[in-house]
């Protein structure tokens, strides 16, 4: 199998890294990297096959999968250069707000393309990933790309490509939220006494650790809230506040629409 990555940002070095760890053969994968300074320094960490422009691939490359890993600007340059490419390519792009109708408008409505929304977390392969795949794409390609964004976290797929929107709203903005739940959660320490240092210790470990003890335990988030809640405790009389009518579940369902909208802006 081929396997061509076409930018390698933050996004598509996670998933490289991931892809090397996971033992793909260095010489089946060709990057197209158009800083010369990134370029060298990726040459220079893994030792790789590192391009400046998508014509620049040998003829001959098996480019089986083409992962369009650049920023949503430069994709139209992107999508018009992959059509050098073959039916017997799959194309997977991770760009925010283009749609699966964008891709064959470029590649025409005979490729097969797959439509990904990752997340952050992906940096340290805790991210999920969730995939939209048009009707040519076939199950072996499918399973390769499972297989590929596996590398870097969790791997669900959606039948329907509306359900893309409000995907992006949930994993792909929710990083944001946590972030600020932790920024808010060391601000009301600060405001009870805590020092700056301690609250942003005790936030920021509170809940990195509460969200690993969800993976590993696999244990609904619901019962694991009861776990921790004694009646009448300080745990109970927290989440009477937090569980009120005005907390955070129905800020939480503005903020998600609000996001859900924005993406179907953005798709156009």
């Amino acid at each position: 199998m081929g396997l061509v990555l076409i930018g390698c940002g933050k996004m598509g070095g996670a998933m490289l890294e991931g892809w090397l760890d996971q033992g793909v053969p260095k010489d089946t994968i060709r990057i197209v990297e158009h800083s010369a300074e990134h370029a060298q320094a990726l040459r220079d960490t893994h030792d790789v096959r590192v391009i400046d422009d998508i014509k620049d691939i040998e003829d001959g490359f098996p480019a089986d999968i083409v992962v369009l890993a650049v920023k949503p600007q430069g994709m139209d340059d992107a999508a018009q250069s992959c059509q050098r490419f073959g039916n017997n390519t799959t194309f997977l792009s991770i760009a925010a707000g283009k749609t699966v109708s964008y891709f064959e408008g470029h590649l025409g409505e005979n490729a097969a393309i797959i439509r990904v929304m990752p997340n952050t977390p992906a940096a340290v392969r805790r991210g999920i990933s969730v995939a939209y795949a048009n009707d040519k794409v076939s199950d072996e390609a499918k399973t390769i790309c499972t297989d590929l964004l596996g590398a870097i976290g969790e791997v669900a797929w959606v039948e329907d490509e509306a359900l893309m929107d409000p995907v992006t709203a949930v994993s792909g903005s929710g990083p944001a939220y946590v972030f600020y739940m932790t920024e808010c959660l060391a601000q009301a320490g600060i405001k009870a006494g805590l020092s700056e240092e301690l609250a942003t210790q005790l936030a920021r470990a509170t809940i990195a650790g509460a969200g690993e003890l969800m993976r590993q335990s696999g244990t609904d988030a619901s019962q694991l809230r009861i776990n921790v809640t004694s009646p009448g405790g300080t745990t109970q009389a927290a989440l009477e506040v937090l569980m009120s009518e005005d907390g955070i579940a129905p800020a939480m369902d503005k903020a998600v629409d609000a996001a859900t909208q924005r993406s179907k802006e953005l798709a156009g």
